[in-house]
């Protein structure tokens, strides 16, 4: 059996365009009943990095792309700092369609739940599978518990490059976003400088 494959199933993709076709038709879960729509991975088809957040925000729910909104913007800014190109890398989520909960006219993100994360990761591991990288990385809890499982704490292992029998090498460290919750401006940027020290690791382990 595939290492990326869930027991029982197999899949019936051979490139990162058929699989996006079969996804744009997903019903594992029932996020799909009020997203926009499926957002799948974006980048090289042969990218030696692969880049892993939780889920679409509101932005990329209406644009279609991942990362493409304020978390976005982080990491393009701390993956330039770390001297990694983001052309050059392939990045998507753990669960491809924006979960949230609508507050008049604002939708406001939701923390996807263990079962839901657990129905898209068929996704996850056939990107993972078709694009065989040589490093991954789990931006935040939800990335990590869907590449490693429950046992990961992000703070406790950031930074660690963790090894996998299903996977390629795993990097830990934070979501983007995180920076963007801390209110003072002198933390946030130190809690910057430490994720670009994170994402200069990646260089070395993509050759």
């Amino acid at each position: 059996m595939d290492r990326y494959v869930t027991e029982g199933e197999t899949p019936d993709a051979n490139s990162l365009t058929e699989l996006k076709a079969e996804a744009e038709h997903c019903r594992r879960c029932d996020l799909y009943k009020h997203a926009t729509q499926m957002v799948f991975g974006h980048g090289p088809s042969r990218a030696r990095i692969v880049l892993v957040g939780e889920q679409p925000g509101d932005k990329e729910d209406l644009a279609g792309k991942p990362f493409v909104g304020r978390a976005g913007m982080v990491l393009d800014e701390c993956l330039a700092q770390a001297d990694v190109d983001r052309d050059q890398c392939y990045v998507t989520n753990a669960v491809k369609h924006f979960k949230f909960e609508q507050r008049g006219k604002r939708r406001l993100h939701s923390k996807p739940n263990a079962g839901e994360i657990e129905a898209c990761s068929w996704w996850l591991n056939n990107e993972l599978r078709l694009i065989n990288p040589k490093i991954v990385v789990a931006l935040g809890g939800t990335a990590a518990a869907a590449l490693l499982g429950s046992s990961i704490r992000v703070m406790r292992d950031r930074g660690k490059v963790i090894q996998s029998t299903l996977f390629p090498p795993v990097l830990v460290t934070i979501h983007p976003s995180y920076i963007l919750r801390i209110r003072d401006r002198v933390d946030a940027e130190a809690e910057k400088r430490a994720f670009v020290r994170d994402l200069s690791a990646i260089g070395a382990l993509a050759t």
